[in-house]
C-alpha cells in the first residue's frame, strides 16, 4: 500500500492510497480558505447515561448539490477546488471540514447537566474517483485496499492519545441520510466507547470469560452448520442473515477465525472478507434493480492497547426497506423503548437474498 500526506490550504489533512505508487499530484486542494475554527462539545444525558455531541455549525454544511458542484470530485479548474487532487491514487481520507468531533475542541459550555470538549475525529474516506461508481462496483482489489485504509487510519487514530473507539461506516442513500452522493463513507473516531459498542463489547467479554472462546466466532459456527441463513460461505469470512436480525434483509460479513480489527487481518482473509463483502452488495443491488440503500457500519475492538481476543471484527448492514415497496423505519418501540419489531422472518429475508445470483471477478 503507497501512502501520500498532504496539507489542505485551510489546515485540514489529506492522505492518498494506492496499490501502486502515487503521483501527478500538485497539491491538497481545498474549497475553503480559511480554518473552519470547528468546535463540538458533548454534554451528558443524566438519564440515558451517555454522551450527545453537540455541532450546530453542522447545519452550513452542503447538502445534494447538483453533480457540476460535487465537493468529493477531482478538482479540474483550479479557480474552483474541490477537495480531491488530480493524481492516479484511488483512495483519499481527509478531514471532515464540519465534524461532530474534533481534536482540538475546547471550552464547553457550562450548563445544567455535564459538559466536555468533544476530542474526537471525524474523516470522510472518499472510495474512487469516479462520482458515478458505487462501493458495490469497486474490484476486489480496491476493496482490499479499503480495509487496509481503515486499519491505517484506525491506528493513526489510536496514537493521538484522545481515542477510544473507531468506528468506520457508510451511509448509502437519501433515505438513510446521505447530502453527497459520491461514493464514500465516513470514520468516527471517538474520545468513549460509544453505547452500541460498548454493549456489544460487554456481552462479548462476558461470554469469553464463561466459555473461554469469543462470541461471534462461536455464533458464526452455529450460522454455518444451520446452513439456512448464510448468504456467504468462504474458507476464511462469511456473510449471513443474523436469526436475531432487527432488520429486514439485514446481513453481518465477517471473518470466521477470530480478528479483532483490521490491523488484525492477514493476506487470505482481507481478500475473502472483500468477496463476502461485495457479494451482499451485488446481492442487495441485484435484488431491487436500483441502487440500494443501508447502513453498512463495522465493529472492532477499542483502541485502548490492550489486546481482545473476546471482541470480532464485523460489519452490520441495517438497510431500512421492509417490502419493495415501503420502507422500515424506526419508529414507537424501537426509538421510544428501544425494542425493535421485525414484520418479516429473518429466514424469508435469507432466501430473497440467497436466490440472487452474483458473479464476483476471479
Amino acid at each position: 500500500m503507497h501512502i501520500l500526506e498532504l496539507d489542505k490550504p485551510d489546515g485540514r489533512k489529506l492522505a492518498l492510497y494506492s496499490r501502486t505508487p502515487i503521483d501527478h499530484v500538485a497539491g491538497a486542494p481545498s474549497p475553503f480558505a480559511e480554518p473552519a475554527n470547528a468546535n463540538p462539545h458533548l454534554r451528558w444525558h443524566p438519564l440515558r447515561g451517555e454522551w450527545i455531541t453537540y455541532a450546530a455549525f453542522r447545519q452550513n454544511r452542503t447538502f445534494q448539490p447538483p453533480p457540476q458542484y460535487n465537493p468529493l470530485a477531482v478538482t479540474t479548474d483550479p479557480a474552483a477546488p474541490t477537495e480531491l487532487p488530480q493524481g492516479n491514487y484511488e483512495i483519499a481520507v481527509f478531514d471532515n471540514r464540519f465534524p461532530s468531533l474534533a481534536l482540538d475542541s475546547h471550552d464547553p459550555p457550562q450548563l445544567t447537566v455535564q459538559t466536555a470538549p468533544a476530542n474526537g475525529k471525524c474523516e470522510v474516506v472518499v472510495f474512487t474517483q469516479d462520482p458515478g461508481s458505487a462501493l458495490n462496483m469497486l474490484d476486489l482489489g480496491r476493496i482490499e485496499l479499503l480495509f487496509q485504509v481503515w486499519a491505517d487510519r484506525t491506528t493513526r487514530l489510536a496514537q493521538t492519545g484522545q481515542i477510544k473507539y473507531v468506528l468506520p461506516f457508510e451511509n448509502r442513500g437519501v433515505e438513510v441520510g446521505v447530502t453527497l452522493h459520491h461514493p464514500h463513507g465516513q470514520i468516527y473516531a471517538y474520545p468513549f466507547m460509544p453505547p452500541v459498542p460498548a454493549r456489544m463489547l460487554s456481552q462479548e467479554q462476558a461470554f469469553f470469560e464463561k466459555n473461554g472462546r469469543p462470541l461471534l466466532p462461536d455464533l458464526v459456527r452455529k450460522e454455518i452448520d444451520a446452513g439456512v441463513r448464510m448468504i456467504y460461505h468462504g474458507p476464511h469470512a462469511c456473510a449471513f442473515v443474523p436469526a436475531c436480525a432487527r432488520y429486514p434483509y439485514e446481513v453481518w460479513v465477517t471473518p470466521i477465525g477470530q480478528v479483532q480489527d483490521f490491523a488484525s487481518l492477514d493476506d487470505a482473509q482481507r481478500a475473502d472478507l472483500a468477496r463476502a463483502l461485495k457479494t451482499v452488495l451485488l446481492k442487495y443491488e441485484g435484488m431491487w434493480q436500483r441502487p440500494f440503500p443501508y447502513l453498512m457500519a463495522w465493529y472492532q475492538a477499542p483502541t485502548d492497547g490492550k489486546t481482545h481476543p473476546e471482541t470480532q471484527l464485523h460489519t452490520q448492514f441495517s438497510p431500512p426497506y421492509r417490502t419493495r415497496d415501503r420502507l422500515k423505519f424506526l419508529a414507537g418501540t424501537e426509538l421510544g423503548a428501544g425494542m425493535f419489531a421485525m414484520d418479516a422472518l429473518p429466514e424469508e429475508k435469507a432466501a430473497d437474498l440467497q436466490a440472487v445470483n452474483v458473479t464476483l471477478e476471479d
